[in-house]
Protein backbone atom coordinates (compact mmCIF):
# COMPACT_ATOMS: atom_id res chain seq x y z
CA UNK A 1 0.00 0.00 0.00
CA UNK A 2 3.35 2.32 0.00
CA UNK A 3 1.93 5.34 -1.85
CA UNK A 4 3.97 6.71 -5.01
CA UNK A 5 6.26 9.28 -3.99
CA UNK A 6 8.65 11.56 -6.17
CA UNK A 7 12.26 12.13 -6.40
CA UNK A 8 12.68 15.14 -4.11
CA UNK A 9 11.71 13.16 -1.13
CA UNK A 10 14.72 11.83 -1.04
CA UNK A 11 16.36 14.78 0.62
CA UNK A 12 17.41 14.63 3.96
CA UNK A 13 14.47 16.30 6.16
CA UNK A 14 14.94 20.28 6.62
CA UNK A 15 13.76 23.86 6.91
CA UNK A 16 13.78 25.51 3.89
CA UNK A 17 10.84 27.46 4.28
CA UNK A 18 8.52 27.63 7.65
CA UNK A 19 5.47 25.78 7.45
CA UNK A 20 3.37 29.20 9.48
CA UNK A 21 4.07 31.01 6.94
CA UNK A 22 3.25 28.47 3.79
CA UNK A 23 0.16 28.01 5.93
CA UNK A 24 -1.12 31.77 5.95
CA UNK A 25 0.13 32.24 2.40
CA UNK A 26 -3.22 28.71 1.78
CA UNK A 27 -5.63 30.67 4.00
CA UNK A 28 -5.50 34.27 2.58
CA UNK A 29 -5.82 32.49 -0.98
CA UNK A 30 -9.54 32.34 -1.78
CA UNK A 31 -9.12 30.04 -4.46
CA UNK A 32 -7.52 27.30 -2.05
CA UNK A 33 -10.76 28.26 0.63
CA UNK A 34 -11.73 24.66 -0.19
CA UNK A 35 -9.51 22.95 1.42
CA UNK A 36 -10.45 24.19 4.68
CA UNK A 37 -14.02 23.76 4.61
CA UNK A 38 -15.67 21.25 7.31
CA UNK A 39 -16.70 18.28 5.85
CA UNK A 40 -19.66 16.54 5.97
CA UNK A 41 -20.42 12.88 4.14
CA UNK A 42 -23.31 10.84 3.67
CA UNK A 43 -21.45 7.82 1.98
CA UNK A 44 -19.22 7.22 5.21
CA UNK A 45 -21.34 4.44 6.62
CA UNK A 46 -21.08 2.96 2.79
CA UNK A 47 -17.55 3.31 2.49
CA UNK A 48 -17.13 1.41 6.48
CA UNK A 49 -19.22 -1.34 4.77
CA UNK A 50 -16.86 -2.07 1.95
CA UNK A 51 -12.96 -2.32 4.20
CA UNK A 52 -11.66 -4.02 0.66
CA UNK A 53 -12.58 -1.07 -1.81
CA UNK A 54 -9.61 0.66 -0.48
CA UNK A 55 -6.91 -2.16 -0.77
CA UNK A 56 -8.51 -3.47 -4.38
CA UNK A 57 -7.33 0.05 -5.35
CA UNK A 58 -4.04 0.09 -4.29
CA UNK A 59 -3.98 -3.78 -5.55
CA UNK A 60 -4.86 -2.23 -9.31
CA UNK A 61 -2.60 0.90 -9.00
CA UNK A 62 0.35 -1.41 -7.72
CA UNK A 63 -0.05 -3.47 -10.89
CA UNK A 64 -0.10 -0.35 -13.19
CA UNK A 65 3.25 0.36 -12.02
CA UNK A 66 5.05 -2.21 -10.92
CA UNK A 67 8.19 -1.57 -12.34
CA UNK A 68 11.02 -0.58 -10.97
CA UNK A 69 11.33 2.83 -12.33
CA UNK A 70 8.34 3.99 -10.23
CA UNK A 71 9.84 4.01 -7.16
CA UNK A 72 13.23 5.40 -6.18
CA UNK A 73 15.35 3.81 -2.97
CA UNK A 74 14.77 5.66 -0.38
CA UNK A 75 18.22 6.30 1.06
CA UNK A 76 17.52 9.30 3.06
CA UNK A 77 15.99 7.47 5.59
CA UNK A 78 19.19 6.04 7.43
CA UNK A 79 20.25 9.45 8.07
CA UNK A 80 16.71 10.25 9.18
CA UNK A 81 16.81 6.82 11.35
CA UNK A 82 19.65 6.59 12.28
CA UNK A 83 18.82 3.38 14.85
CA UNK A 84 18.24 1.61 11.45
CA UNK A 85 22.14 1.45 10.90
CA UNK A 86 23.29 1.05 14.60
CA UNK A 87 20.93 -1.65 16.20
CA UNK A 88 22.57 -4.85 16.93
CA UNK A 89 23.05 -8.65 15.88
CA UNK A 90 19.73 -10.08 15.10
CA UNK A 91 17.50 -6.99 15.24
CA UNK A 92 13.68 -7.26 13.14
CA UNK A 93 12.23 -4.45 11.60
CA UNK A 94 8.63 -4.84 10.23
CA UNK A 95 7.71 -2.78 7.14
CA UNK A 96 4.28 -1.88 7.18
CA UNK A 97 3.18 -0.89 3.08
CA UNK A 98 6.63 -2.00 1.33
CA UNK A 99 5.68 -1.48 -1.98
CA UNK A 100 8.22 -2.72 -4.48
CA UNK A 101 11.24 -2.81 -1.93
CA UNK A 102 12.15 0.61 -2.45
CA UNK A 103 12.73 1.23 1.40
CA UNK A 104 13.67 -2.53 2.75
CA UNK A 105 17.00 -2.04 -0.15
CA UNK A 106 18.46 0.80 1.61
CA UNK A 107 18.24 -0.37 4.93
CA UNK A 108 19.51 -3.98 4.67
CA UNK A 109 22.72 -2.50 2.31
CA UNK A 110 23.41 -0.47 5.24
CA UNK A 111 23.03 -2.61 7.98
CA UNK A 112 24.26 -6.42 7.44
CA UNK A 113 22.51 -6.68 11.32
CA UNK A 114 18.70 -6.25 10.67
CA UNK A 115 16.09 -8.54 9.32
CA UNK A 116 13.14 -7.05 7.59
CA UNK A 117 9.89 -7.83 7.40
CA UNK A 118 7.87 -6.46 4.66
CA UNK A 119 4.17 -6.85 3.93
CA UNK A 120 1.94 -5.29 1.86
CA UNK A 121 -1.87 -5.66 0.79
CA UNK A 122 -0.60 -6.54 -3.25
CA UNK A 123 1.07 -9.64 -3.88
CA UNK A 124 1.82 -8.78 -7.33
CA UNK A 125 3.88 -5.75 -5.92
CA UNK A 126 5.54 -8.48 -3.52
CA UNK A 127 6.90 -10.14 -6.32
CA UNK A 128 8.43 -7.15 -7.55
CA UNK A 129 9.74 -6.55 -4.60
CA UNK A 130 11.37 -9.59 -4.25
CA UNK A 131 12.87 -9.29 -7.72
CA UNK A 132 14.10 -5.97 -6.58
CA UNK A 133 15.97 -7.51 -3.50
CA UNK A 134 16.97 -10.54 -5.03
CA UNK A 135 18.95 -8.88 -8.18
CA UNK A 136 21.38 -7.59 -5.36
CA UNK A 137 24.29 -9.74 -5.77
CA UNK A 138 24.90 -10.20 -1.73
CA UNK A 139 23.26 -13.76 -0.88
CA UNK A 140 23.35 -12.29 3.12
CA UNK A 141 21.16 -9.38 2.21
CA UNK A 142 18.38 -11.56 0.12
CA UNK A 143 18.01 -14.29 3.42
CA UNK A 144 17.44 -10.91 5.32
CA UNK A 145 14.36 -10.29 3.39
CA UNK A 146 11.27 -11.69 4.59
CA UNK A 147 8.19 -10.58 2.59
CA UNK A 148 5.01 -11.53 3.27
CA UNK A 149 1.04 -10.91 1.78
CA UNK A 150 -1.10 -8.64 4.52
CA UNK A 151 -3.73 -5.81 4.14
CA UNK A 152 -2.92 -4.89 8.35
CA UNK A 153 -5.38 -2.16 8.89
CA UNK A 154 -8.26 -4.69 7.87
CA UNK A 155 -7.11 -8.31 8.99
CA UNK A 156 -4.04 -7.30 10.93
CA UNK A 157 -0.98 -8.62 11.49
CA UNK A 158 -0.30 -12.70 11.59
CA UNK A 159 0.16 -14.88 14.59
CA UNK A 160 3.71 -16.20 13.57
CA UNK A 161 4.97 -12.26 13.81
CA UNK A 162 3.20 -12.06 17.23
CA UNK A 163 1.16 -14.29 19.31
CA UNK A 164 -1.75 -13.04 21.16
CA UNK A 165 0.46 -13.47 24.34
CA UNK A 166 3.12 -11.76 22.96
CA UNK A 167 1.01 -9.22 22.16
CA UNK A 168 -0.89 -9.02 26.20
CA UNK A 169 3.17 -9.12 27.08
CA UNK A 170 2.80 -11.96 29.25
CA UNK A 171 4.97 -14.53 29.18
CA UNK A 172 5.48 -16.84 26.06
CA UNK A 173 3.87 -20.42 26.63
CA UNK A 174 6.57 -22.98 25.56
CA UNK A 175 4.84 -25.02 22.87
CA UNK A 176 3.45 -24.83 19.74
CA UNK A 177 0.22 -22.34 18.62
CA UNK A 178 0.55 -22.34 15.07
CA UNK A 179 -2.13 -22.99 13.31
CA UNK A 180 -1.67 -25.15 10.24
CA UNK A 181 -1.94 -22.00 7.67
CA UNK A 182 0.55 -20.32 10.16
CA UNK A 183 3.26 -22.90 9.69
CA UNK A 184 2.57 -23.17 6.01
CA UNK A 185 3.24 -19.55 5.89
CA UNK A 186 6.60 -19.52 7.98
CA UNK A 187 8.12 -22.52 6.25
CA UNK A 188 7.62 -20.01 2.91
CA UNK A 189 9.53 -17.52 4.71
CA UNK A 190 12.19 -19.55 5.71
CA UNK A 191 11.68 -18.67 8.81
CA UNK A 192 11.79 -22.49 10.38
CA UNK A 193 14.49 -22.31 12.02
CA UNK A 194 12.26 -21.05 15.18
CA UNK A 195 11.82 -24.25 17.13
CA UNK A 196 8.20 -24.50 17.74
CA UNK A 197 8.51 -26.94 20.67
CA UNK A 198 10.29 -23.97 22.35
CA UNK A 199 8.79 -20.48 20.36
CA UNK A 200 5.18 -19.07 19.39
CA UNK A 201 6.28 -16.75 17.10
CA UNK A 202 9.60 -14.16 16.40
CA UNK A 203 8.56 -12.46 19.24
CA UNK A 204 7.65 -9.21 18.17
CA UNK A 205 9.95 -6.90 16.60
CA UNK A 206 12.38 -4.14 17.72
CA UNK A 207 11.39 -1.46 14.50
CA UNK A 208 8.25 -0.06 12.57
CA UNK A 209 8.41 1.72 9.68
CA UNK A 210 5.43 3.92 8.08
CA UNK A 211 6.82 5.34 5.30
CA UNK A 212 4.12 6.89 2.83
CA UNK A 213 1.37 4.51 3.67
CA UNK A 214 -0.67 5.63 6.98
CA UNK A 215 -2.01 8.42 4.37
CA UNK A 216 -3.59 5.35 2.23
CA UNK A 217 -5.51 3.99 5.16
CA UNK A 218 -9.12 5.49 5.55
CA UNK A 219 -9.10 7.93 8.49
CA UNK A 220 -11.19 5.72 10.27
CA UNK A 221 -9.42 2.93 10.32
CA UNK A 222 -6.05 4.87 11.28
CA UNK A 223 -6.56 4.43 15.43
CA UNK A 224 -6.99 0.69 15.12
CA UNK A 225 -3.81 0.34 12.05
CA UNK A 226 -1.17 2.01 14.77
CA UNK A 227 -2.87 0.19 17.82
CA UNK A 228 -1.96 -3.07 15.49
CA UNK A 229 1.44 -1.99 14.82
CA UNK A 230 1.90 -1.04 18.86
CA UNK A 231 0.90 -4.39 19.61
CA UNK A 232 3.94 -6.25 17.47
CA UNK A 233 6.45 -4.07 18.95
CA UNK A 234 8.30 -5.15 21.26
CA UNK A 235 9.14 -2.78 24.49
CA UNK A 236 11.23 0.32 23.92
CA UNK A 237 10.75 -0.11 20.31
CA UNK A 238 10.70 2.10 17.96
CA UNK A 239 8.42 3.38 14.84
CA UNK A 240 9.69 5.62 12.43
CA UNK A 241 6.58 7.51 10.54
CA UNK A 242 7.23 9.86 7.24
CA UNK A 243 3.88 10.83 5.68
CA UNK A 244 2.60 13.90 3.82
CA UNK A 245 2.15 16.61 5.40
CA UNK A 246 -0.94 19.44 5.27
CA UNK A 247 -0.60 22.06 2.72
CA UNK A 248 1.74 19.66 0.74
CA UNK A 249 1.73 20.80 -2.95
CA UNK A 250 0.10 17.51 -4.20
CA UNK A 251 -2.75 18.38 -1.69
CA UNK A 252 -3.10 21.72 -3.00
CA UNK A 253 -3.92 19.82 -6.74
CA UNK A 254 -6.92 18.38 -5.15
CA UNK A 255 -10.15 19.40 -7.14
CA UNK A 256 -13.16 19.91 -4.85
CA UNK A 257 -15.00 17.31 -5.91
CA UNK A 258 -11.99 14.24 -5.09
CA UNK A 259 -12.44 15.41 -1.03
CA UNK A 260 -13.70 12.78 0.51
CA UNK A 261 -13.44 13.76 4.04
CA UNK A 262 -11.70 16.48 6.02
CA UNK A 263 -8.26 17.00 4.41
CA UNK A 264 -9.16 13.37 3.03
CA UNK A 265 -8.85 13.14 -0.96
CA UNK A 266 -9.60 10.32 -3.61
CA UNK A 267 -7.90 9.95 -6.90
CA UNK A 268 -9.47 9.37 -9.62
CA UNK A 269 -8.03 5.56 -9.54
CA UNK A 270 -9.75 4.82 -6.18
CA UNK A 271 -6.48 5.12 -4.31
CA UNK A 272 -6.55 7.90 -1.37
CA UNK A 273 -4.51 10.44 0.39
CA UNK A 274 -4.56 12.15 4.01
CA UNK A 275 -2.93 15.19 4.65
CA UNK A 276 -1.44 14.83 8.55
CA UNK A 277 -0.93 17.97 10.25
CA UNK A 278 1.29 17.70 13.60
CA UNK A 279 -1.41 17.70 15.95
CA UNK A 280 -3.35 14.78 14.39
CA UNK A 281 -0.04 12.43 14.14
CA UNK A 282 0.25 13.39 17.58
CA UNK A 283 -3.13 12.38 18.82
CA UNK A 284 -3.21 9.21 16.57
CA UNK A 285 0.08 7.76 17.89
CA UNK A 286 0.48 9.02 21.53
CA UNK A 287 -3.50 7.70 21.89
CA UNK A 288 -2.17 4.41 20.73
CA UNK A 289 -0.10 4.60 23.78
CA UNK A 290 3.15 5.51 21.88
CA UNK A 291 5.55 8.28 23.63
CA UNK A 292 6.61 10.92 21.25
CA UNK A 293 10.80 11.13 20.33
CA UNK A 294 10.65 13.59 17.29
CA UNK A 295 7.56 15.09 15.25
CA UNK A 296 8.13 17.80 12.75
CA UNK A 297 7.36 18.91 9.39
CA UNK A 298 9.86 19.02 6.79
CA UNK A 299 9.60 21.62 4.52
CA UNK A 300 11.66 21.23 1.40
CA UNK A 301 11.76 23.48 -1.46
CA UNK A 302 12.74 22.08 -5.36
CA UNK A 303 12.42 22.91 -8.31
CA UNK A 304 11.06 20.92 -11.33
CA UNK A 305 13.39 21.75 -14.13
CA UNK A 306 11.14 21.04 -17.35
CA UNK A 307 8.43 23.27 -16.33
CA UNK A 308 10.53 25.59 -14.05
CA UNK A 309 8.32 25.33 -11.27
CA UNK A 310 9.48 25.99 -7.43
CA UNK A 311 7.37 23.37 -5.31
CA UNK A 312 6.95 23.71 -1.80
CA UNK A 313 6.15 19.82 -0.32
CA UNK A 314 5.36 19.43 3.01
CA UNK A 315 5.88 16.01 5.40
CA UNK A 316 5.67 15.20 8.89
CA UNK A 317 8.41 13.63 10.31
CA UNK A 318 7.93 11.22 13.37
CA UNK A 319 9.69 8.87 15.54
CA UNK A 320 7.52 6.89 18.87
CA UNK A 321 8.47 4.38 20.78
CA UNK A 322 6.59 1.86 22.98
CA UNK A 323 7.19 2.35 26.56
CA UNK A 324 9.38 -0.39 28.30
Amino acid sequence: MSECVPAEAEEYHSKDFEWETLKQKIEDDPSLQHHLLPFHSLQQHEEEEEPEKDSDAWKKFHSRHSSGKFFKERRYLLKEFPELVSCGESSKLLEVGCGNGSTALPILRGNENINVYACDCSSEILERAKEFVGAVDVASLKERFHPFHCDFCTTGFPEWLACDSCRESCPQKQHDCFSVSDVKEIDRLNLMSLSRESSCCIGRVDFITLIFTLSAVPLQKMPTAIKECYSVLKPSGLLFFRDYGLYDMTMLRFNPEQRVGFREYMRSDGTRSYFFSIDTVRNLFLGAGFIEVELEYCCVKSVNRRKGKSMERVWVHGKFQKPF
